[in-house]
């Protein structure tokens, strides 16, 4: 079940949203957890059962480090360390298990030996930021920031709560959790919520889904053309923003229905001037989780330039490799870390001159994009085709492979996507009275969108599959 699916749209959720609000207050808790097991286990009961267990697992080695105090800081440690583990075994067994029998098995065949029985493990939905969200309350829980949950409800609800389970955004168990406590529901915040679901739906089927079709065909090409691996980067970069970042709404926007307030996870990324700014800006709740779970704990900025510059390729590539059990994740998590680590150096660096932003926010685009043709291909020879064709090595102007699957359709929309990321917020700056009246155009959109849904079924969400 996803948000973007008939399901979801007219069965599960007018249900959750009658019950939770007509039920007295002590229930709304245990009927967000139910609803959210029915959720997560719409797709496998099994999941449902790793997921408990990542809640159950937490919770107790909450308790046991809390109730060890600071006057028993090594006991403590040694339970965090356990628990950490545990989660971080875990996630290795269910992603990379299969790619690290295959990897051996590549190296032994090269060898002349025989080759190791292959491993087949399905990846439950959403576990890299459930088991995330686990290693952050126990790290809370060691470091004082919260204190240890005393019933298991709290932990379960946090999570398994189902506008997050899937592709986060990965909120703290402080922020989160007292407001399960505190009714803060409001008409006001409910209407606003209704709204930014709505907006992150039609981001999610009438933007991201549409042009994801120039990104497959370019991506397919053999010896795309420059116009070919440019058109289908420029697609992707916009499929992935749009996708993940309407997934995003839809979260924040069931959270206001439900009169909690979740983190956001983007502000204007694609206008960012350095790649530094565009992690401030891009999936916000992990590239903080990172800086503030493994970034800090190696020490950060606190010992010495090289060991800062060694500690942002660390993250980064661990980062990368946390998306997905492939070579290309780990090299765009590097590509990263690498203009990571020159941005420090220039920084550092006496009398750095300063770029002009629109220059600046060129430039860091043209790098993400870079970058992301890493993400969406399936090998780095593929990874390697697409970047000859952005070089110019296999012709300028469209295939006719790839341009007989360019639709007028997808090439309009991906045009508004563009105007929208970088006119938007200077239209709605110099006219703010026509931008307040542009609401009026959510509703229709929202139900275009919804009659898509239903004539055509939504992909899954980018992110579901990390």
């Amino acid at each position: 079940m996803i948000f973007s699916s008939s399901l979801f749209l007219f069965l599960f959720l007018p249900v959750f949203l009658a019950l939770f609000h007509a039920l007295p207050f002590r229930l709304r808790t245990p009927w967000l957890l139910a609803s959210s097991w029915v959720f997560y286990a719409w797709w496998r009961v099994d999941f449902l059962a790793l997921l408990l267990a990542i809640s159950t697992a937490a919770w107790l080695l909450g308790r046991w480090i809390g109730s060890a105090g600071r006057e028993r800081r090594a006991r403590a440690r040694a339970i965090l360390a356990a628990g950490v583990t545990l989660c971080i075994a875990t996630l290795a067994y269910f992603k990379y298990a299969g790619f690290g029998v295959a990897s051996l098995n590549a190296l032994l065949t090269g060898f002349g030996a025989g080759a190791l029985p292959g491993v087949q493990v399905i990846l439950p939905v959403g576990i890299s930021f459930s088991l995330f969200k686990a290693i952050a309350y126990m790290v809370d829980v060691y470091r004082g920031t919260v204190p240890a949950a005393g019933g298991w409800l709290d932990v379960a609800a946090y999570v398994a709560i189902f506008p997050q389970v899937i592709s986060g955004p990965i909120d703290r168990y402080g922020d989160l959790v007292p407001q399960l406590h505190k009714d803060a529901r409001s008409l006001a915040g409910f209407s606003s919520g209704a709204m930014r679901f709505m907006q992150g739906f039609c981001k999610k089927v009438l933007v991201a889904d549409v042009i994801a079709s120039l990104a497959d065909s370019a991506f397919a090409l053999t010896r795309p053309s420059l116009a070919d691996a440019w058109l289908g980067t420029c697609a992707y970069t916009m499929q992935i923003y749009f996708d993940f970042s309407g997934y995003t709404d839809m979260a924040v926007g069931l959270g206001k229905m439900m009169g909690l307030r979740f983190m956001e996870n983007f502000r204007q990324p694609y206008l960012s001037g350095s790649i530094s700014e565009f992690w401030k800006r891009w999936h916000i709740s992990l590239s903080s989780w990172l800086r503030d779970y493994l970034y800090i704990s190696l020490g950060g900025n606190r010992r010495g330039l090289a060991r800062t510059c060694a500690n942002l390729m660390i993250v980064m590539v661990l980062g990368g490799m946390w998306h997905g059990a492939a070579l290309t994740f780990a090299v765009w998590g590097a590509w990263h870390g690498i203009l990571l680590v020159a941005e420090r150096l220039r920084g550092h660096a006496s009398r750095a001159r300063k770029v002009p932003r629109p220059i600046a926010v060129a430039l860091t685009m043209v790098l993400v994009s870079v970058g992301w043709v890493l993400f969406r291909s399936p090998s780095l020879p593929g990874a390697a085709r697409m970047y000859a064709g952005m070089i110019g090595l296999n012709g300028a102007g469209l295939s006719a492979e790839f341009r007989w699957q360019v639709g007028s359709l997808a090439v309009a929309v991906l045009a508004i996507a563009v105007a929208g990321v970088y006119l938007g917020p200077w239209i709605v700056r110099r006219w703010q009275r026509a931008a307040s009246l542009a609401v009026f155009a959510v509703l229709p959109l929202f139900l275009l969108a919804v009659l898509k849904v239903v004539a055509e079924s939504s992909p899954a969400f980018l992110y579901g599959k990390f």
